[in-house]
């Protein structure tokens, strides 16, 4: 397991401020308050610990397979249905949602492999990540993904705790299935919007890991 370099800077922060936190705690109080100071060292490491197992990058057998569709996040699988894209498509979609906890692995990765025809950052609300109109009212980035006659669109969305998405795709670049594609900081969703008719092949409440779960078949 590596560090994502998307956490470097805030690790550091983080360690910082638990150095100094406790630095002050066991000079001022330890000799009176040796119990008080001890309880901060431990909550402040725990969460220091956290902070570092959030940016984690596990070692993984990555799925790779021009006929399928992987998971482009760790999550749980929290919509399966048909909407209506107004954003790109203009048409029935088969959208497939995975809501990703402050727990979980938090980068991104490309469900196909192919060209980018579409890449769009929005501003938006900070819904809580379940909440129904996320898709559309949320701040969010969405991209598009072209392999042959088959187009994909990725939301990456903002939640009540998720305040940055990180997006590295550019239009007219050409990508490969599992590479990454983003990030985002602090839990939050991933929409997947699909051609009505693909085979799905997860289910609701379905825990999936980004890169490896087979989300649908081409």
């Amino acid at each position: 397991m590596t560090i994502h370099r998307e956490g470097y800077k805030s690790i550091a922060i983080g360690t910082l401020l638990f150095g100094a936190l406790n630095l002050i705690f066991f000079y001022f109080f330890s000799a009176s308050l040796p119990l008080l100071a001890w309880i901060i060292f431990f909550v402040s490491l725990g969460m220091l610990l956290f902070l570092i197992s959030f940016f984690r990058l596990p070692g993984r057998v990555l799925t790779l397979n021009d006929g399928v569709i992987v998971a482009p996040a760790d999550g749980k699988v929290v919509v399966i249905e048909e909407v209506t894209d107004p954003e790109y498509f203009h048409d029935k979609r088969l959208q497939v949602s995975i809501f990703m906890s402050p727990a979980n692995v938090h980068v991104n990765r490309n469900p196909i492999g192919g060209e980018v025809v579409y890449n769009q950052y929005h501003k938006g609300k900070y819904l809580v990540a379940w909440h129904p109109k996320s898709s559309t009212e949320n701040e969010r980035h969405s991209v598009v993904i072209k392999k042959g006659n088959t187009e994909i669109l990725v939301k990456q969305i903002a939640g009540a705790l998720a305040k940055r998405i990180i997006n590295y795709l550019q239009v007219g670049q050409q990508v490969s299935q599992t590479a990454e594609m983003g990030f985002i900081k602090f839990g939050s969703r991933v929409d997947l919007l699909l051609p009505v008719g693909t085979k799905i092949n997860v289910a609701l409440n379905q825990a999936v890991q980004g890169g490896v779960t087979v989300i649908a078949t081409l």
